[in-house]
């Protein structure tokens, strides 16, 4: 499975509104899980089963939790019985699409 999310709390108090802290948390959580993983500026990718992406999801949102009074989700997954190594493997055959194009 892959599955790319976000999370990032509301309520922060801060004047900036800035969540870097709380993310930099999630992320963190990411990445001690030993997941292959990938952060970009919106979403963090991860590879695994479901139980095991679906632990991680829920740790890395409980790391938001101190951040803020409200915390906000989204969750999209590739559901692919059979495959891995996805995560490096979808864009490497688009990256041989874009060239053969």
């Amino acid at each position: 499975m892959l599955l790319a999310f976000s999370v990032a709390p509301s309520g922060t108090g801060r004047a900036d509104a800035s969540v870097h802290d709380a993310v930099a948390a999630a992320v963190k959580v990411v990445r001690d899980s030993g997941l292959p993983n990938r952060t970009n500026s919106m979403f963090t990718e991860l590879e695994g089963s479901w139980d095991e992406v679906f632990d991680v999801v829920k740790r890395a949102t409980e790391a938001v939790e101190p951040f803020g009074s409200r915390i906000s989700l989204v969750i999209k997954a590739d559901i692919r019985p059979g495959y891995e190594g996805e995560l490096d493997g979808k864009l490497e055959r688009l990256e041989q699409a874009i060239e053969g194009a």
